[in-house]
């Protein structure tokens, strides 16, 4: 037996004292790891969306945000895939050659988009900012041609745009809607400001 007594008083005190400090460093550690995920800050900053578009129907928008931008994600029927076709000489830019707003490659297209039956696009309006209407329903309406496809309007001045986001001539718009960078998770998911992957 040894002849150095045990300390009990010692002892409880050195393992009270060791759960204090465990306890003190994990309500330290934990707020440190939660701060690897994007703020909102951040995420307003420029930080990647992911977006679950399984719930959207043909013939449905829907707007997220991306930069403090709105983003639309419509899912367009066949019969507006189909009407994006056959009027390039109405459009301003109709394969979206212009690069004040460059669109991504794989948006270069009549659809402007990855998967003919989803646009995405930054619902802001190239004129002065305004954010334009839906107007997804075809024919003669009020402010809207006889033969009007579908498409968007924007009430500030006028501009109009198909389906694709291209804008047609002689509006006050200069440009096409802005394709945000954006690829596909899988079938239902997108993430917006991303288009390579990691």
């Amino acid at each position: 037996m040894s002849d150095q007594q045990v300390d009990h008083g010692k002892r409880t005190w050195l393992i009270a004292t060791s759960c204090a400090g465990a306890v003190g460093g994990v309500a330290v550690a934990v707020p440190f790891v939660s701060s690897f995920a994007p703020s909102e800050r951040a995420k307003a900053a420029g930080a990647a969306v992911e977006v679950d578009i399984s719930a959207i129907k043909p013939g449905e928008k829907l707007t997220v945000e991306w930069r403090g931008k709105p983003v639309w994600i419509v899912r367009r029927t066949p019969e507006q895939v189909a009407a994006l076709s056959g009027h390039d000489g109405e459009l301003a830019d109709p394969m979206s050659k212009r690069t004040a707003f460059p669109t991504p490659e794989y948006a270069r297209n009549e659809a402007r988009s990855i998967k003919p039956e989803f646009m995405v696009a930054v619902g802001i309006c190239s004129h002065l900012g305004c954010s334009p209407s839906e107007k997804f329903t075809a024919g003669p309406q009020p402010s809207l041609p006889d033969d009007w496809r579908g498409g968007f309007l924007c009430p500030c001045h006028g501009s109009t745009f198909d389906l694709a986001g291209r804008v047609f001539k002689n509006k006050p718009a200069p440009d096409n809607l802005e394709v945000p960078p954006h690829m596909y998770l899988s079938d239902t998911k997108i993430i917006i400001g991303e288009d390579k992957p990691a």
